[in-house]
């Protein structure tokens, strides 16, 4: 039997999970699973890259261990974020998405390329972590001049597990600089701002080899095995993992909540731009979503209220509560504050009593924020549906689901399964 090992690293954990095909159904077994998250680092928050090359490295070493047929292997991340890398390794850090440094750059790539040509050109919503942003700080900070490449997060670990470098699609869409209608890299947007074309390489489909492992990989992990590209964008990967009856949108809910719809093109108008919906890269389709606030506000208010107390105690006792308020969780002073708990009392006008209250009108407000994305959906696609399916950590709330069904009057399919690690297994079993 042929095994494949999926590799799924997300911003707070990373999991190996090996999946071999049994009876047209496609099995799993988690074989290891690391702590991930950002760090301080001369005012800025950085990836630890090379802690995440050492546990990409033991994961694979513990799938050997367990199973050693194992045929490929595929790595997906979140999008956006990315390794410069250099003629003798890479400059480092390796910056966070949640970092500011943006910030200061904005108004000026917008005034070398207002930001409706660039919507009109990528399709790609309006984050201010968006790569284009950030490459532009690069750029002003002179990074740059060194860079002979830049990877995102996937394509740099399977790099340093091959010695081959390739630009994936579904991740690369993520940097809002791939044309929405060639699906490469948009020449005219690399030039007008000045970015080193030497960076942008093709563009490589899912399902293409990367390369077997360098031999002192392999002996380091036990066993050889090829490195291929699945949708290394972990979106990309849920989505291709959805077991969808039909063409109703879906969520994946994690730290964010990734709501949208397959479509075949690109769907780049006005009203898309102003509803801040995004084009990115899919297998064969277009994912026309939006990117918006997940379970991120509720792991924070719980690692400040309750750290201790179990999420299913959190959840019934949110249920139990009264409170009925709620807020915009996409407001930008919930992105990174230094207390959640502040946060969510500045934005209300009736102040919660209890820990319960606070929870309470997370979900609340995440479910009013759900219902306006798929107003928007329906309104800009064109397109009426009755289900919403929602895959991930957040499909495993009960709580959330119910507010969900209720607010936005439609059947809510929550499927608590590893829909990422599904879709990246999914990609290599069919390839062969």
């Amino acid at each position: 039997m042929n095994y494949y090992l999926a590799i799924d690293i997300g911003a707070s954990s990373g999991r190996h999970i090996v999946g071999w095909l049994e009876n047209n159904e496609i099995k799993t077994d988690e074989v290891y699973r690391f702590p991930n998250g950002t760090k301080a680092q001369n005012n800025h928050l950085v990836w630890d890259i090379d802690s995440l090359f050492e546990n990409v490295k033991k994961g694979i070493k513990a799938a050997f261990k367990k199973y050693t047929n194992i045929k490929s292997l595929a790595i997906d991340t979140w999008g956006v974020d990315y390794v410069l890398t250099t003629n003798s390794g890479y400059l480092p850090p390796c910056f966070a998405y949640r970092d500011n440094r943006t910030e200061a750059v904005i108004d000026e790539v917008h005034n070398l390329i207002p930001f409706e040509e660039l919507y009109e050109k990528t399709g790609i919503q309006f984050q201010p972590f968006n790569t284009v942003y950030q490459l532009y700080d690069d750029l002003k900070r002179k990074r740059l001049d060194a860079a002979n490449d830049f990877l995102m997060i996937p394509e740099y670990l399977s790099y340093m597990l091959t010695g081959v470098k390739m630009h994936e699609y579904t991740n690369a869409t993520t940097t809002g600089l791939v044309n929405a209608k060639s699906g490469e890299y948009d020449t005219d947007i690399i030039k007008r701002l000045g970015f080193p074309t030497r960076l942008f390489g093709k563009l490589y489909q899912p399902g293409t080899r990367v390369g077997a492992l360098k031999p002192e990989i392999a002996w380091a992990v036990g066993g050889q095995t090829e490195v291929v590209l699945c949708a290394s964008h972990d979106t990309a990967s849920a989505v291709e993992g959805i077991p969808m009856e039909s063409c109703s949108p879906y969520i994946s809910s994690g730290t964010w909540s990734l709501l949208g719809l397959k479509v075949p093109n690109a769907i780049t108008d006005e009203n898309s731009r102003k509803a801040n919906y995004s084009n990115e890269g899919g297998v064969g389709y277009v994912r026309y979503q939006k990117n918006i606030m997940g379970m991120w506000v509720v792991n924070r208010l719980k690692n400040e209220l309750c750290p201790d107390k179990p999420f299913p105690q959190i959840v019934e006792e949110a249920r139990q509560s009264t409170f009925c308020e709620y807020v915009d969780v996409n407001d930008n002073s919930f992105l990174a504050p230094q207390s959640m708990k502040q946060a969510f009392e500045i934005m209300l006008q009736v102040k919660p009593q209890k820990d319960s209250d606070y929870f309470r009108c997370a979900f609340m407000s995440l479910a009013q924020s759900y219902k306006r994305a798929l107003d928007e959906l329906r309104a800009n696609s064109g397109k009426d549906f009755d289900t919403l399916y929602i895959v991930g950590g957040g499909a495993k709330n009960g709580l959330l689901n119910e507010l969900t069904e209720q607010i936005c009057k439609l059947k809510v399919k929550a499927l608590p399964i590893e829909a990422t690690a599904i879709g990246n297994l999914k990609i290599q079993i069919e390839r062969g």
